[in-house]
């Protein structure tokens, strides 16, 4: 517990200025509804933004009397938050950046209850209702500008870098945003942070004062990824799954910093997308880079993707490392690719309609003991699907790292085991040992107890 505490009623920002009185009504019915505890539990992640933890478990241990109720006003409605972090106020009042943020909580958790969840209109079994979930749940963010030309450049890598690591995404940004490019990633710290922090110098000094900076999260990684100030637009899906359908099909490309066991799960679900055959005409510019002192780290994804994956997957990426500005040359061209495409095509700027992804990418993985023991990871399967799978095995590690209820299951229930062929899985064990001495599994200066047993025999 820590003495460090705020209580405060916090006044609506954007568009929750007006609203009507079946909207406030709705929204203080479902308040305490069955998603109490995932809408608290995000809100407190956004509330601890800048906190140096990135484990979920220890947050909310941390913060176990923490609270928050929506208060219903005559025109809107008011966040009542008592035993909140200090670190979220200036002088007892709300950081402007931070409310925002508070306020997309509130937003996209109660509209996934009350309008996707259990909504006869939206088919969360079939690959197209998904993607029409999906779809919605972003144009209710109000992420979507018709207008915009595809400008939109996805940024993955680890929330625990080091610093010359930091800087080299900061330079990369700063690279992007001259060429009058956006930035996306996962919200958090790390390499979710820099590009975003570069990007806004790039774009002063162009002077385009309309630079988006979209962070997409989920809420069981929130909590180790919470929200960074620089996030223009906040948007929290209903999984993981959703989240990177949510990148792929908004992003116009992808760059990739270095990373851990979250990483290479993105890597492993871009690289399963790209290898459906229905996508392969489908331009995607996609780089892998980082400094040259993560140049070995890049040797060991490369290698990692075509013993497993093959040599098309290798074909889908490029590596470029030490040098930002080629990398935003080669990304500026890339989306121009995209652009011609999707005009030629018909498809939506916005939002990539035609890019397939099929149910293997789509369905949410539980990461139980049963489900990660019995992973298909043979190579026996066209290489999209042994990538589903591989990125599912990382989403279990993820999940054992830093996730509430992963950490608690490994607790209780001891290391997952993974089973598969000798090789593939002396592959796996040999990137993730590297991952681990590198110390990208967690924040720097904590030790690292593998949350995963793999059987290479």
């Amino acid at each position: 517990m820590t003495s460090d505490l705020v209580d405060a009623q916090v006044s609506p920002v954007g568009q929750f200025d007006i609203l009507s009185k079946y909207e406030i009504n709705k929204l203080t019915d479902d308040s305490r509804g069955p998603q109490y505890q995932i809408f608290r539990n995000c809100s407190l992640a956004v509330l601890n933004s800048g906190g140096f933890m990135d484990d979920g478990k220890e947050l909310l241990e941390r913060y176990s009397d923490f609270d928050i109720s929506v208060i219903p006003t005559e025109r809107s409605v008011k966040l009542n938050v008592r035993n909140a972090p200090g670190i979220a106020f200036v002088d007892g009042k709300m950081i402007r950046g931070i409310s925002e943020h508070l306020f997309s909580v509130l937003r996209d958790i109660i509209y996934v209850n009350s309008e996707i969840t259990g909504d006869p209109r939206y088919d969360l079994v079939s690959a197209q209702g998904i993607t029409d979930a999906v779809f919605h749940i972003l144009r209710n963010a109000g992420t979507f500008d018709r207008s915009r030309s595809p400008r939109l450049v996805v940024c993955w890598g680890g929330h625990s870098i080091s610093s010359e690591e930091y800087d080299y995404t900061k330079q990369v940004g700063y690279e992007m945003a001259l060429r009058y490019l956006d930035i996306c990633t996962g919200c958090g710290p790390g390499a979710m942070k820099g590009p975003m922090k570069g990007a806004t110098i790039g774009h002063a000094k162009q002077r385009d004062r309309h630079g988006q900076y979209l962070g997409i999260t989920e809420p069981g990684i929130i909590a180790a990824e919470a929200p960074n100030p620089i996030v223009n637009q906040l948007v929290i899906m209903p999984d993981i799954e959703k989240r990177l359908e949510a990148f792929v099909r908004t992003g116009h490309g992808i760059v990739v910093f270095p990373g851990g066991a979250g990483t290479a799960e993105e890597i492993l679900y871009l690289m399963g997308i790209l290898l459906h055959e229905e996508n392969r005409e489908q331009p995607f510019p996609v780089i892998f880079t980082g400094p040259a002192s993560a140049a070995d780290y890049f040797i060991r994804i490369d290698q990692f993707i075509a013993s497993t994956l093959g040599e098309e997957a290798r074909s889908r990426y490029q590596i470029i490392i030490d040098d930002p500005a080629e990398v935003a040359r080669q990304m500026a061209a890339g989306i121009q690719q995209v652009k011609e495409y999707r005009k030629a095509s018909g498809d939506a700027y916005y939002f990539n309609w035609q890019l397939k992804v099929s149910t293997e990418f789509q369905r949410p993985f539980i990461p139980t003991h049963e489900n990660m023991h019995n992973l298909e990871l043979h190579s026996n399967q066209a290489p999209y699907l042994l990538a589903a799978n591989l990125r599912r095995a990382f989403s279990g590690i993820v999940s054992g790292n830093v996730k509430n209820e992963g950490i608690c299951n490994v607790q209780e229930n001891g290391p997952f085991q993974l089973r598969g062929d000798p090789e593939l899985m002396r592959s796996m064990d040999t990137l993730l040992a590297s991952f681990a001495k590198q110390q990208r599994m967690k924040l720097p200066g904590k030790e690292y107890i593998p949350c995963y047993e793999i059987s290479t025999g």
